[in-house]
């Protein structure tokens, strides 16, 4: 397997349901014509995720598991529940929104959550630019197909089923609420 292919594999498989939440979480306030702020914003979390892998790869920043297991799931239960208190005006944010930084922030937390994963791969590697580099491209490609994926389905429920994006936001938001709770309380480490 290749590092792009873990990559991908990495958030397009069943055991990925911290990261499709995520991702889910944060395009769930957008529509399908907002794709370009969608797109910085799944790429702000890639950003995120890289920096913590690298740093993590190479012995810089190293957290206890347990803790960063917990967090994962409280970084997708704040998103989803702030998304509960947009009202029907701020469902199209602004160019930029505080969303970017929270995308980024919370990769941060998300990479270390894969890093010891991604060390287990690299093995013996001379240098981990180019495996890391392919690792995350991948995880971005796969970000964008689940990000798309989504997108298509919120398309079809709010412009062709007449659902208003209010309720669309409430109903997709309120089960990652609930689903991120489930996974803080299987995760808790105290």
């Amino acid at each position: 397997m290749t590092y792009f292919d873990a990559g991908m594999s990495h958030i397009l498989n069943k055991s990925a349901l911290d990261h499709i939440l995520f991702v889910v979480a944060l395009a769930v306030i957008y529509q399908l014509q907002d794709w370009k702020k969608v797109l910085i914003l799944v790429t702000a979390f890639t950003i995120g995720h890289s920096v913590t892998l690298a740093l993590s790869t190479l012995n810089i920043v190293n957290f206890r598991t347990d803790i960063i297991e917990f967090l994962i799931p409280l970084t997708i239960f704040i998103t989803a529940f702030g998304n509960l208190f947009r009202k029907q005006s701020a469902l199209t944010p602004p160019k930029f929104s505080a969303n970017y930084f929270f995308a980024l922030f919370f990769g941060l937390i998300h990479g270390l959550g894969f890093s010891n994963y991604l060390k287990s791969l690299l093995g013996r590697e001379n240098s981990i630019v180019t495996p890391l580099l392919g690792f995350n491209v991948g995880l971005e490609i796969g970000q964008l197909i689940v990000v798309a994926f989504f997108m298509v389905i919120a398309f079809v429920f709010v412009s062709l089923f007449n659902v208003s994006r209010r309720d669309w936001n409430l109903i997709v938001s309120s089960a990652v609420v609930g689903i991120s709770i489930t996974m803080m309380m299987e995760t808790k480490f105290w």
